[in-house]
């Protein structure tokens, strides 16, 4: 049995919705992730893992505080103080924008001790595992346009093209890594990439099509591996559920913004009992829970009573609150802000309290003319009259015969 934990996006250096914790002197959202990463690690060595496969994206930028490098460092330190290989794939975020400069996991790769296995190009190692069983690693780092040796024919290439390209070349690259793999050994394929059928989450979706490179379950789903290691996409999903290797994202450890509140944080247990059957199970983490309060007021109650009552429903201690209150149509806003804050004393930040004013619906303008007759005049001011709709016909008959009253009354007044 072969045994390793899958985790990807750690991205130390999020530190909105926090404040400065007092004791240590660093972001309390920092120490979240932080935390996050090393409730994995704490698994890992409790469970005598054979080795920790981290699928990319450190850090939130390609040039990390020493104080975040710091927290990394000491968190993969522990790994090898255990004995545990740290297969680290650099993502899109640990990239230097400039090529040629050294990437943010670069370090890893100049300790001058053995188990820390950096991929920062398409590669492949054979991992001899403490307890004697052999695995194949693939690793594929983002594929960015300074990894990829772009050649001259594609300077005056699109944006498109040159991501088609990428995604071409890269599957061209797993391709060969894998019908060059001993096929009865235990096989991985590691990657931080996009997978078309994937489901974005959070800040991941404003990557758009034509962005990333794309690509298909089954372009990585081949022959001999045995499980799909991904980072990149924040959502825990499998997407060959009912195929075989398992395509699986870990997502973040943590949550990175609002648009995940509703998502489980965690990492993958993985189990290769032999060649051809794997399994896994999502682990979740205790992550600081972020809650957005919708609140639909009506008009014959009092703003700030319907607020503090929609608030008072939860759990909001040490949790990341964001409040949203929508007024009705013509409504002023008297809403209390700060009574409303000393409500949410527990928590641990208050991003925001949002007011919502509905949209006042313009009624069409209409369109008369002087050569018109008065049942089309009528007809035109009751069709923008909705909650006339039904008395329209009712209306117009019953105007026509006071006009026919005020036109024989005028005759008799001239006779």
């Amino acid at each position: 049995m072969i045994r390793f934990i899958h985790t990807a996006d750690i991205h130390f250096g999020m530190e909105n919705y926090g404040r400065i914790d007092p004791t240590t002197g660093i972001h309390s959202r920092l120490l979240d992730f932080n935390n996050s990463l090393n409730s994995c690690i704490d698994y890992a060595i409790d469970h005598d893992v054979d080795f920790f496969l981290f699928s990319g994206d450190a850090y939130k930028t390609a040039t990390p505080s020493p104080t975040q490098q710091r927290l990394l460092i000491q968190s993969f330190l522990r790994l090898y103080d255990a004995h545990i290989p740290v297969i680290i794939i650099v993502g899109n975020h640990d990239h230097p924008v400039s090529y040629g400069k050294a990437h943010s996991l670069d370090i890893f790769k100049q300790f001058p001790v053995d188990g820390f296995h950096v991929f920062a190009q398409p590669n492949v190692i054979t991992l001899n595992t403490k307890h004697g069983k052999k695995i194949n690693i693939v690793g594929v780092p983002w594929p960015s346009r300074g990894t990829m040796a772009l050649s001259t024919d594609h300077i005056s290439d699109s944006h498109l093209d040159i991501s088609h390209y990428l995604s071409q070349r890269v599957t061209q690259i797993i391709s060969y890594f894998a019908q060059n793999l001993d096929p009865d050994i235990p096989a991985v394929l590691a990657g931080h990439l996009t997978v078309a059928s994937g489901i974005f989450s959070g800040s991941e979706k404003r990557a758009i099509y034509g962005n990333d490179p794309f690509f298909l379950v089954s372009q990585l789903a081949i022959k001999p591996f045995d499980y799909i290691a991904l980072g990149h996409l924040h959502r825990y999903q499998n997407l060959n559920p009912k195929g075989y290797p398992a395509v699986v994202y870990s997502g973040s450890i943590d949550r990175v913004d609002f648009g995940e509140r509703k998502e489980k944080k965690g990492f993958c247990d993985v189990i290769i009992d032999a060649k051809g059957q794997t399994r896994h199970e999502f682990i979740e983490l205790n992550t600081r829970p972020f809650i957005q309060i919708d609140v639909y007021l009506v008009i014959d109650q009092p703003q700030t009573e319907q607020i503090l009552s929609e608030v008072s429903k939860f759990n909001l201690k040490e949790s990341i609150v964001k409040i949203v209150y929508h007024l009705p149509v013509g409504s002023k806003d008297v809403v209390d802000i700060r009574v409303v804050q000393r409500a949410c004393s527990s928590a641990h930040f208050i991003v925001a309290i949002i007011p919502v004013h509905a949209l006042v619906a313009r009624e069409r303008r209409l369109e008369l003319k002087v050569s018109m007759d008065l049942p089309t005049l009528l007809s035109r001011y009751f069709d923008t009259k909705k909650e006339l709709a039904a008395k329209k016909d009712i209306l117009i008959n019953k105007a026509l015969e006071l006009e026919q009253e005020a036109n024989d009354a005028e005759i008799l007044s001239d006779e």
